[in-house]
């Protein structure tokens, strides 16, 4: 029988893009020399930010004036991070069971576990054949887009759950001509704080988060486990072992 693999969770909070960048750049060759031993999910916010992805296009950057923007190594074209968005980079090593050594896998699994995820919100979530992310009620409300080396994964999903929606004006979201965004508070029709189905009351983005980590433990068929120190969410060194702490790793290509 297979040992269940899991996975440490890090809420991190607002993370600047360029920061986060560099961790999970850290993360991924640490896993991928074995440096660290298990498997990592950052779940996060960044300030407003623009990604090209390898794909991208120039005209697809219509108002980048006043926002930062990073040429990345992710695939997919161009996209917007911001605040109200939930950012998850997996630093999965896909290698051994029950993952699969499989790109198109990873990409459909990451949808289920989104899909999931919105279903424990009660939105109902689908893909949109031929195109990469999460739909709902024909409008896109989920993107991804991923890196990998030696099986080892980074970058991720983007989740908007209370995002300014008029920041994707500036740009066309993935490539896709006439793409309608939308968020969890808009499907919802919620605002910051709403009664959870066990009587709790909870905001809206840690219902979200929440959500999203159940999704991606059903899906995945992992189980994940919070971190439990503030240092890995600020310092972003526990998860490495002392002897490895060291400035300067940087991924090759």
């Amino acid at each position: 029988m297979t040992e269940e693999r899991s996975i440490e969770v890090i809420e991190a909070g607002v993370v600047p893009y360029a920061d986060a960048l560099d961790w999970q750049r850290q993360l991924a060759e640490d896993r991928i020399a074995r440096r660290l031993d298990h498997d990592v999910l950052l779940l996060l916010e960044h300030p407003p930010v623009v990604t090209l992805g390898r794909s991208s296009h120039a005209a697809h950057l219509l108002r980048p004036a006043g926002v930062d923007v990073f040429e990345v190594e992710r695939g997919g074209d161009v996209t917007f991070h911001g605040p109200g968005q939930l950012v998850g980079y997996p630093i999965l090593d896909l290698s051994a069971p029950p993952y699969k050594q499989d790109l198109h896998w990873y990409l459909r699994t990451l949808e289920q576990a989104l899909i999931e995820s919105l279903g424990i919100l009660d939105i109902p979530a689908e893909r949109n054949p031929g195109y990469t992310g999460v739909w709902t009620r024909g409008k896109k409300i989920g993107s991804i887009g991923i890196h990998v080396k030696q099986w080892v994964t980074w970058h991720g999903f983007a989740l908007n759950v209370a995002t300014d929606l008029t920041y994707f004006d500036r740009i066309v979201p993935c490539g896709i001509q006439g793409v309608e965004m939308t968020s969890v508070e808009r499907e919802t029709g919620n605002g910051k704080e709403r009664e959870t189905r066990n009587g709790t009351r909870e905001t809206l983005w840690e219902e979200s988060v929440s959500a999203v980590i159940q999704g991606f433990q059903r899906v995945f068929r992992v189980s994940l486990i919070p971190c439990p120190e503030e240092p890995a969410r600020r310092e972003h060194e526990s998860l490495r072992t002392r002897a490895v702490a060291e400035p300067g790793l940087q991924p090759t290509d």
